[in-house]
């Protein structure tokens, strides 16, 4: 399904986006897996692309200075009606703020951020642009999830900042991409009574070359076709397809080591 481009409720997840470290042969990678095409977007953290699907962005990719030897990651961004109000909130509430607030030429302002666990998030505030437009078709992401120690703390955290309303979800969280297993710290993250993220606690099996961490879900037609054209691409397979309660997810890495979940459709 099709949502309408409309100014995202705070704490609603509302854009993705890339640093990499070659964005030429990310734009390929990218472009081949899901059918992006590409156009300039604000220059205030350097080099930096939209992606779209037909005429509507779905996602940003960004060049990272060449001294910087960061592992890349999708961050996810949260809507926020005054990203400096929120920028004090998560100060206040334990978490930190790395960047920002600052302006995206006119697009918006936004800041880039860590809850107390040091997941990385990005906080958006809406001008012209209003984040990602195209969502439930293959290619545009579908869900978000929150993969950290243990939910409860972290939810709270959020839910202040934000005013959200974290609740446990003890089998399965109530997103279209949940991978099945390791459901016992599963909160759902809700905006006005509605499903739009999930916090996954994970003790111990929380990868240690990660820590917490968000991860972007994105629709496409053909779970399998698609995990073969990740490897084919140079992308590897960090779980592979498997049906669940939502459908037919896996989860892979582009070929700078960002991790994602392919997340199947109806067609």
């Amino acid at each position: 399904m099709t949502e309408a481009a409309t100014r995202r409720t705070p704490g609603t997840p509302c854009w993705t986006s890339l640093m990499v470290h070659s964005l030429a042969a990310t734009q390929d990678f990218y472009h081949a897996l899901f059918g992006w095409e590409f156009t300039p977007g604000p220059r205030h953290l350097g080099p930096y692309v939209r992606a779209r699907i037909g005429d509507r962005p779905v996602a940003g990719l960004g060049e990272l200075p060449p001294e910087r030897h960061l592992p890349v990651a999708w961050t996810t961004y949260l809507a926020s009606d005054d990203v400096d109000e929120t920028a004090e909130l998560i100060r206040a509430c334990g978490g930190t703020v790395a960047v920002g607030p600052l302006d995206a030429d006119d697009a918006g302002r936004m800041a880039l951020a860590a809850d107390p666990e040091g997941a990385a998030f990005g906080v958006w505030q809406e001008r012209e642009g209003l984040g990602t437009e195209e969502s439930g078709v293959p290619g545009s992401p579908v869900w978000h999830e929150l993969m950290t120690r243990e939910s409860s703390a972290v939810g709270t955290f959020y839910d202040m900042v934000f005013g959200c309303d974290s609740e446990p979800s003890p089998r399965r969280s109530d997103g279209p991409g949940t991978a099945p297993g390791s459901e016992s710290d599963v909160r759902t993250l809700r905006v006005g009574g509605r499903p739009v993220a999930a916090i996954h606690g994970l003790g111990g099996a929380l990868p240690r070359d990660r820590g917490p961490h968000w991860r972007t879900h994105f629709a496409v037609t053909d779970v399998d076709k698609a995990v073969r054209q990740v490897a084919e691409l140079g992308g590897y397979v960090v779980l592979p397809p498997q049906d669940g309660a939502r459908g037919r997810t896996a989860t892979v890495t582009d070929p700078e080591g960002a991790a994602f979940t392919l997340v199947g459709t109806d067609g």
